[in-house]
C-alpha cells in the first residue's frame, strides 16, 4: 500500500507544545464511520458515549528519563553524542537511537553524566556493543539492574517528541505533564499520550456510570516517532515494543466481551497489545514479549471495539492504524475537520473517539 495515501498538510500552529489544563478540558472529536456527521465535544464528555459494562483499557507504562547526553571517547579523541534509550534487552543493556550516528562505532566508550551523583567518578559509562541501521545501537552499561535504573533516572532527561523538542527545551513541567496519572510500570521512553487526558475527576465520572478500568503494559519505544521512509507499507520495518497481559487481566477482558460490553482502548499502544494477545476468534490470552504488529487498512480487528486516541503525524504508522480502524476516507475527513476547526495535534494535543468500521 502506498505511503503517500496517508499524507496530509498540517499547519505548524496546530502542533501543541503544552497540554490542556485541566487535562480533561481538551477537545474530543467523535468519529463514527456509520454516523452522518463528526461531533465536537470535550474529553470530560467521554462518559456520555460509553455504556455500563463497557471497559476502558489503559496502558500503565511509566516514562523514564531516557534521553542521555554524553561524550564518546576513541583513541584519545572526544565528541558529544545523544542517545535515546528505547528498549531494554538485558540487566545492563539497552537498545538506543544515537545521534549523530556517524560518530559512533562498535567498541566505543561513551560517558553519560558529569555531576558526581551517579557513581564515584560522576559518570554513567557504556560501551557500544553493536551498531545497527538508522542510528540504532546496543549499549552495554557498567551498571546493571536497579543501580542502572537509578543512574539513568539521575542523569537522564524526559525524551520529548521531536516535534516538541525542536521548538522548546524540556523543563520541570514536562516531568509531570508527560506522564499519565496512573503510570506504574517503569520502562517507556515515550508516553502513551492518549492517557494524558485522564484526571481523577474523570475517573470518578466513569466509575459512577459503571465503566470498568483495566490496565495492561506496553513499554512505548522511541521508534513510535520514526518516520516511514519507505514508499510502500510492505517495505517499512516496525520496531519492537515489549509488554504483557497477565492471566487475571486476560480473564477480565474476556469477561467484558462475554457480557456484551465493549473494549475501548485508550491509545494505540493498548490497542496494539490487545490485538497481539487476541486469537482469530477474539479471545484474549495471557501474553508477554515484544510485538512489532503493524496495522494498516485491510487488517481485521479481533478484540478492540472503540479507540480513544490523539491526532497523529502525516504518513505515520499511527495514522495508518486509525485509518484501518475507522476507514481511510473517514479519517481523512476527520483530520481535515480537526485542522479546519482548530484541534491541537500530537502528544500534548486534543483527542478523538473512534468507532470501529464494520468489516
Amino acid at each position: 500500500m502506498r505511503v503517500d495515501l496517508f499524507d496530509f498538510d498540517l499547519p505548524d500552529e496546530r502542533i501543541a507544545l503544552r497540554p490542556a489544563s485541566p487535562r480533561d478540558s481538551a477537545r474530543l472529536l467523535v468519529v463514527d464511520p456509520h454516523g452522518s456527521s463528526l461531533q465536537d465535544w470535550h474529553v470530560g464528555d467521554l462518559v456520555d458515549f460509553l455504556k455500563p459494562g463497557d471497559a476502558l483499557v489503559f496502558n500503565d507504562t511509566k516514562v523514564i528519563p531516557a534521553q542521555l547526553e554524553g561524550i564518546r571517547e576513541r583513541d584519545g579523541n572526544q565528541s558529544t553524542v545523544s542517545a535515546t534509550l528505547h528498549m531494554r534487552v538485558g540487566p545492563d543493556r539497552w537498545k538506543a537511537f544515537a545521534r549523530p550516528a556517524k560518530r559512533i562505532k562498535a567498541g566505543d566508550r561513551i560517558r553519560f553524566g558529569h555531576n558526581g551523583d551517579v557513581c564515584m567518578l560522576g559518570t554513567l559509562d557504556a560501551t557500544v556493543e553493536q551498531k545497527g541501521d538508522a542510528g540504532e545501537v546496543t549499549l552495554r552499561f557498567d551498571f546493571h539492574g536497579p543501580a542502572l535504573d537509578q543512574a539513568i533516572a539521575t542523569v537522564g532527561h524526559i525524551p520529548l517528541p521531536p516535534y516538541i523538542a525542536s521548538k522548546r527545551d524540556e523543563d520541570e513541567r514536562d516531568r509531570a505533564d508527560y506522564q499519565t496519572i496512573y503510570a506504574r510500570e517503569e520502562g517507556a521512553v515515550a508516553a502513551p499520550t492518549a492517557g494524558l487526558h485522564f484526571t481523577s475527576q474523570l475517573f470518578e465520572k466513569l466509575d459512577k456510570k459503571g465503566i470498568e478500568r483495566i490496565f495492561v503494559t506496553l513499554h512505548v519505544g522511541a521508534g513510535t516517532f520514526l518516520p516511514v521512509k519507505a514508499d510502500d507499507t510492505e517495505d517499512h520495518v516496525m520496531h519492537f515494543e515489549s509488554g504483557y497481559v497477565d492471566s487475571a487481566t486476560a480473564e477480565r477482558l474476556n469477561a467484558v466481551k462475554a457480557r456484551g460490553g465493549r473494549l475501548i482502548s485508550v491509545g494505540t499502544t493498548s490497542l496494539r497489545l490487545l490485538e497481539s494477545a487476541a486469537d482469530e476468534n477474539g479471545v484474549i490470552h495471557p501474553w508477554s514479549g515484544a510485538t512489532d504488529i503493524f496495522i494498516t487498512p485491510g487488517y481485521r480487528f479481533r478484540a478492540v471495539d472503540m479507540l480513544f486516541t490523539n491526532f497523529h503525524l502525516p504518513r505515520s504508522t499511527l495514522f495508518m492504524l486509525v485509518s484501518a480502524f475507522s476507514g481511510t476516507e473517514t479519517m481523512k475527513a476527520a483530520y481535515h475537520h480537526a485542522i479546519q476547526t482548530g484541534y491541537r495535534f500530537y502528544s500534548y494535543g486534543d483527542a478523538s473517539l473512534l468507532f470501529r468500521k464494520s468489516p
